[in-house]
């Protein structure tokens, strides 16, 4: 018996790996977290398979629920949205499961992020612009952040900054980060990235938190801030460039 972590992508249903829908295919037991995975995903669990909906399960609930699946020997599929390595709350289960001695195992997934980057067509480490991707949240109604992880201390390198859970904090994080960088800096927030309800704002650190208000957009969205998203004229990458030697390595 094992629990199988998957990653259930951003909110298309076809953008699970197929790794995680065989498995989904193949697992009795399937916990999802509620309104954030997409219905149609279950439409692929086995015929007469228990599926438990998490979303107002306490933590302790969802491990007696794997709990019980370990005891009967039956394999379980619990579907976290996009990649449950980021901010998934993934960590304090597995911490659970090792206590019991209960095996699991991790499928990736397609980060919200990364979807949201595919809808605006961009790539968010641009040559001689932005090398560097900072994946953040805020802490309001949250867990605090740990000293050092303020949006003032991150924002100092001015690199591409996601953030995910603060669009209800939007007049703040606009606050946080003008200083760094700058009121003209390009800013998007997508919304139900890949879902056929998805909501694009494009803007910047000036007119972005009106734009938000305006759009009622208060959660499952990400922000994303930085150069990269209006980037023109920047260099070709090295990776493909007529000057790099290839011969490195050949037999």
């Amino acid at each position: 018996m094992t629990v199988h972590f998957i990653g259930a992508g951003p909110g298309a249903a076809d953008l699970i790996t197929l790794r995680g829908l065989r498995l989904l295919e193949s697992s009795p037991v399937c916990l999802y977290a509620g309104s954030l995975v997409p219905p149609e995903l279950l439409d692929s669990c086995p015929a007469g398979a228990r599926l438990v909906n998490t979303a107002d399960l306490t933590l302790d609930e969802i491990v007696e629920e794997l709990a019980t699946a370990h005891d009967q020997g039956l394999d379980v599929a619990r579907l976290h949205s996009g990649d449950p390595s980021v901010f998934s709350a993934m960590a304090e289960q597995l911490r659970r499961l090792d206590a019991r001695g209960i095996p699991y195992a991790i499928v990736p997934g397609v980060p919200a992020f990364a979807a949201a980057a595919a809808t605006l067509g961009r790539e968010l480490t641009v040559p001689g612009v932005g090398q560097t991707v900072l994946l953040t949240r805020t802490a309001a109604r949250a867990t605090p952040m740990p000293p050092g992880e303020d949006l003032g201390t991150l924002g100092t390198s001015r690199a591409t900054m996601v953030l995910h859970l603060a669009t209800r904090r939007i007049d703040a994080v606009v606050a946080e980060l003008l200083p760094n960088y700058g009121p003209d800096c390009p800013v998007a927030v997508v919304a139900y990235a890949s879902r056929p309800d998805e909501v694009v704002l494009r803007g910047t650190l000036d007119d972005i938190a009106e734009r938000v208000h305006a759009a009622g957009i208060t959660r499952t969205a990400v922000i994303i801030v930085g150069r990269v998203l209006a980037a023109e004229g920047f260099p070709d990458s090295h990776l493909y460039s007529a000057a790099r030697d290839r011969s490195c390595g050949a037999s």
